[in-house]
């Protein structure tokens, strides 16, 4: 199943993407795509209710827009330097343990929303990344069970303000949590719709040029690993979101480093998640 959040920006209602490619508005089924969603087993509910219900649900029209997949989570916890290749042009060692950071959730946006380019920014940058959502309360869990605990995948573009982020106290979260810098979707896909995650292409292009062009078995540290090893330090609540690390072809990377402009287009894709496509504008209040 294929869940889709659409509408104004703030006040998005649940949808689903049918097996005929359908976008269809399931409001009527009462619920977003939450905490409370994901905690009281509502992907099995609501693919019961879509049986009875389905045939009455109202089809979008094309134009219409889409939020973030999931409503907002807990929290957006990312990890860095997660492909060998990205690690390397970032001219860093592997790391020895999961790099993790926290992205705030007030950055969260539709797939195809405009990107802001923060004030003062000059080193606005592009991460595609493959985003697990979790099912159910994570805390303590062995490696070998991890991947029971996802709920779904959906693609995510992990924007980061470099100058804020590597120059400005050593703290990421600054350089990762403006606003837009977290768009999610436009779908997630439950997890029995992916039958490997470890084997996606992924790709980004800018201006379309392609720049990111690589396949999630690059991972140093894979799904399983990261959740076992971040639920020894945090529990992870149903809904919350884990961004897994962005493969070589950022722009920091670029010898000379290269940046959004305004006026840029950037379109990023996963293998089975879909793509996205984001124009650079100027922030203004």
């Amino acid at each position: 199943m294929k869940l889709i959040r659409h509408g104004i920006q703030g006040k998005e209602k649940p949808g689903i993407i049918s097996n005929d490619n359908k976008q269809l508005d399931i409001s009527a089924f009462g619920e977003d795509f939450n905490e409370v969603f994901f905690e009281t087993d509502g992907i099995a509910r609501l693919k019961d209710w879509l049986t009875k219900n389905q045939s009455s649900c109202p089809e979008l029209a094309p134009e219409t827009r889409l939020g973030p997949c999931v409503a907002r989570p807990s929290k957006i916890v990312c990890i860095g330097l997660n492909y060998a290749k990205h690690a390397a042009e970032s001219g860093m060692d592997n790391p020895k343990e999961p790099v993790v950071f926290f992205k705030s959730t007030s950055a969260l946006c539709g797939p195809n929303d405009d990107i802001i380019i923060p004030r003062n920014s000059e080193k606005t940058d592009w991460e595609v990344e493959l985003a697990v959502v979790i099912g159910k309360k994570a805390s303590y869990v062995e490696k070998a069970d991890a991947i029971d605990y996802v709920a779904g995948y959906c693609l995510h573009n992990d924007y980061s303000e470099r100058s804020f982020q590597l120059e400005r106290g050593g703290q990421w979260v600054k350089g990762k949590s403006n606003d837009t810098f977290a768009p999610l979707g436009p779908f997630m896909a439950t997890a029995d719709e992916i039958e490997n995650p470890q084997k996606l292409n992924l790709w980004l292009k800018l201006n379309g040029e392609k720049i990111q062009d690589s396949n999630t078995d690059d991972m140093i540290f894979y799904i399983d690993e990261i959740i076992s090893y971040l639920s020894n330090f945090m529990t992870l609540l149903p809904g919350d979101v884990i961004s897994t690390g962005t493969p070589a072809g950022v722009g920091l990377g670029f010898k000379p480093a290269k940046y959004l402009k305004v006026g840029d287009k950037v379109e990023l894709g996963i293998e089975g998640l879909g793509v996205q496509n984001q124009t650079a504008i100027s922030y203004s209040k």
